[in-house]
Order: C-alpha cells, then sequence, then structure tokens
C-alpha cells in the first residue's frame, strides 16, 4: 500500500539530506545513490528515481497513474572532509534498515547531525594538520628541525585556510595561497641558513595540501559508471591541484630572486631509514585522521595502516619497484585491511582509506617536477607525469583492495551487480519493511 503524499515527502526528505551530506564529504555517487534508494526502499517507497550529480540530488517517486509525481531537488552547497558527519549518518541509515529506529526518530537524529558542529577544539584540527606535515616530512628524510618547520608551516597553513574558507573564496585562491606560504616559510628558513632544506619543507606541505582533495571519490566514480560526476570531481581536484603549483611556483621564484638554494635533486631515503618511514607514515595518517574529525577510536588503527603501508611502499621503491607501483600495492592492502577493521570500528571503509593514503601522496615528486620545470629541464615532465600516477595508482588500488575484501555471499553479490562497485560508505543490505 504506497503511503500518503505528506509521508511520501517526508521519506524523500530524509533521503535526500543523508545523501547530501554524504556527497559533500567526498562519498562516491554510487555509494550515495544506494543508500538513498536503500532509505526509500526500507520504508515503502517503490519506483523512486535517484539522480546524484556534482552539486545537485534529485528525487522523483511516481504515485498513481492518474497522479503527477512527486519531485525533491537539493543542492550541494559546501564540501568539506568531515568524517563526523559521514560515520553519524552512517550509522543512522544503518539502525534505521534495521529496524532499530523509525522515520521520526531517523529524521530527528538527522537534524541533530546537521545542526551539532563539531565537539572537537580547533586548535586540536589546527595540530593535527601540523602533524600531517611533520609526519611527512620525516618520512622524506628530514630530521627533528624539518618535522619541526613543516609543522610550523602546515600550522599557518590551516589558519590562512580557515578565514578564507568562511568568505567562501574558490578552492583554487585557497591552496594558491597555501602553496605560497609553505614555500615561502621554505624560503625563510633556507635564506637563514637553518638545518631545514626547502625541498622536503616545501614536499611535506603539497602533501598536506592535497590530502582530503577528493580523489577518491572522483576515481571511484570513473570506476564505478558514473562518469560525468567523475569528470566533474577530476576537475575539481585538477584546479586544486593547480592552484598548490601556482602558489609553490611563486614561493620558487621568489627564492630564485632572493638567491636561495632550493635543490631539486633530493631522492628518496634508503632502507636504512625504513623505521622513521614507518614513524612518519603512521604520524600523518594519523594527524588527517584527527583534522577531519574522524571518530577517535579509529585514529589508532589508521596510524598502523598508514605506517604498514608508508613502509611497504618505500621498501618497494627501493627494491627498485617503480613509485606508482608500489603505490598502488600498498594502497590495495589498505583496501584489503580497511574493511575489516572498518566493520570491527562501525565505521565506513571511506573513513579509514582516506587517511592511510595521505603519507604515500606524491609531494616529493611534485616539487621535484616543479624544481626541475623552473630550472628550464625537461625532466620535470616525466615527474610530473610519475605523480599522476601515483594518484591514480592509490585511489584504483584501493577500491581494487575493497573488491577483494568484501565478503561474497549471495547477497553481497546482487548488490554489488546493482551497485557495479564495492561500497565505501552505507549499508551492505537492506530488508524491505512491508507495509
Amino acid at each position: 500500500m504506497s503511503s500518503s503524499a505528506p509521508q511520501t515527502l517526508r521519506i524523500m526528505d530524509l533521503a535526500l539530506k543523508a545523501g547530501e551530506m554524504l556527497l559533500s564529504n567526498g562519498a562516491g555517487t554510487a555509494d550515495v545513490s544506494a543508500t538513498m534508494s536503500s532509505i526509500c526502499r526500507h520504508l515503502g517507497l517503490r519506483g523512486t528515481y535517484v539522480d546524484v550529480t556534482h552539486i545537485m540530488l534529485t528525487m522523483v517517486h511516481d504515485q498513481q497513474l492518474d497522479e503527477p509525481p512527486l519531485l525533491l531537488r537539493r543542492n550541494v552547497v559546501r564540501r568539506e572532509t568531515d568524517f563526523e558527519d559521514v560515520t553519524a549518518i552512517d550509522r543512522l541509515v544503518s539502525d534505521l534498515l534495521n529496524d532499530e529506529i523509525d522515520l521520526d526518530e531517523a529524521r530527528s537524529r538527522l537534524a541533530a547531525i546537521q545542526t551539532s558542529g563539531h565537539a572537537r577544539p580547533r586548535s586540536v584540527v589546527v595540530g593535527a594538520s601540523g602533524l600531517v606535515g611533520a609526519g611527512v616530512a620525516l618520512m622524506l628524510g628530514g630530521g627533528l628541525f624539518v618535522s619541526l618547520t613543516a609543522f610550523v608551516a602546515a600550522v599557518a597553513i590551516e589558519l590562512l585556510r580557515r578565514p578564507l574558507e568562511v568568505r567562501r573564496l574558490p578552492d583554487f585562491y585557497i591552496q594558491v595561497v597555501g602553496g605560497l606560504c609553505a614555500s615561502l616559510i621554505a624560503v625563510s628558513a633556507a635564506a637563514l641558513s637553518l638545518p631545514a632544506p626547502p625541498s622536503l619543507v616545501i614536499a611535506a606541505n603539497i602533501v598536506v595540501l592535497l590530502a582530503g582533495l577528493g580523489l577518491m571519490g572522483a576515481i571511484q566514480d570513473a570506476l564505478t559508471g558514473y562518469h560525468l560526476t567523475a569528470v566533474a570531481r577530476l576537475l575539481e581536484v585538477m584546479l586544486a591541484t593547480g592552484g598548490i603549483v601556482a602558489g609553490v611556483s611563486g614561493g620558487l621564484m621568489v627564492g630564485r630572486m632572493l638567491g636561495v638554494d632550493l635543490g631539486s635533486g633530493t631522492i628518496w631515503p634508503d632502507l636504512s631509514h625504513l623505521p622513521f618511514v614507518t614513524i612518519g607514515a603512521g604520524i600523518a595518517a594519523a594527524g588527517f585522521a584527527v583534522q577531519s574529525y574522524a571518530p577517535w577510536s579509529s585514529s589508532p588503527v589508521i596510524a598502523l595502516i598508514g605506517a604498514g603501508a608508508g613502509a611497504l611502499s618505500s621498501a618497494l621503491v627501493q627494491n627498485g619497484l617503480d613509485r606508482p607501483w608500489g603505490a598502488g600495492i600498498a594502497a590495495f592492502l589498505i583496501g584489503v585491511v580497511s574493511y575489516p577493521a572498518s566493520r570491527w570500528l562501525r565505521v565506513p571503509a571511506l573513513v579509514m582509506v582516506v587517511p592511510a593514503i595521505v603519507p604515500l601522496l606524491p609531494g616529493l615528486t611534485i616539487y621535484r617536477s616543479l624544481a626541475q620545470l623552473a630550472e628550464e629541464n625537461l625532466s620535470g615532465i616525466s615527474s610530473g607525469i610519475t605523480a599522476t600516477a601515483v594518484a591514480l595508482a592509490l585511489a584504483a588500488g584501493v577500491i581494487l583492495g575493497e573488491y577483494a575484501a568484501q565478503p561474497l555471499g549471495r547477497e553481497t553479490r546482487r548488490l554489488e551487480r546493482r551497485l557495479s562497485g564495492p561500497r565505501l560508505v552505507g549499508p551492505f543490505r537492506a530488508k524491505s519493511k512491508r507495509k
């Protein structure tokens, strides 16, 4: 028996608001669509059409043949990486589909999530951003002073970005400011003859700026058949990355004008540095988890996964494997391990995998490309291609790992065929509520 129009609109409104929060926080289009459809099916709506694009969610419900369809839309007006909201929505939907809460309680909880803000102090988030920079600098072979300088630069970037985001400045310009800030701090340290190689400080903070750009969602959309949304997300990532390149290039130009030796020949540390790579990767992964409001209980596990992935990738590269392949294999194992860990912690897999791949982002390769091109060395083009390949390998490797890790039972296989890929957010199965 079909629901009345007001009840139908309440169900559609719940699904739309949940989908909007997931999409704005980096969830893949397949996950968002499936979650919204699961809510509607479970609450008794049939014939509901869900359409998700990069900036708009649309739901259409066909009523009787002699009645006009009901249509609701919501625009995605803000984008950020907030795993606290993602986890809360995921648990809400799971409770709803397991009949632990009803529609009214689900709507009430959703309204509370939307208006609750963050319990984590802003100072903790800023400090965690600094830990990402310090951890990556330690990975790249920097000592205590280099890590401290990278920490200061990352904190400065975070303090600058916040007021710009509040003023709704486009991400491109925010990334320009961030890249310029990091490179100017590195240049200043080198001009004062401080023991902090600019290449390591800048490379570490390129990773800080790259983290959370949404590449995972873009690649997931491309691999699961949502090509239009994937192109939009990739363009957004490319613009933000272009902003980083522009900002860092400006800082390097200032350094050359001041006669500062910036260096472009930085190499990966050898296997003797592997313990520091492991520790640095764990610090960077945990730092980004805290910065992006992941649940506290998940941070130690994310640190362990990130540390292992960083050590594996470094060891593979030092033994002759190409960087994209090393990064891809490490990312694959992140996907495999993160799935059971996320089920154990009751958080979406997305919350685990995004922070864990942060230490593997190609900050040093991007810096090397810029420095070489600034010296009119065409090898910088090859380095840029390598950086792109590493980024794609990370996203594709994680998603392949999720394919391998998720159960192959009858229900899941049927769901995978419907979704054209593994789930990083949302329930695996839902029972239809009979009315």
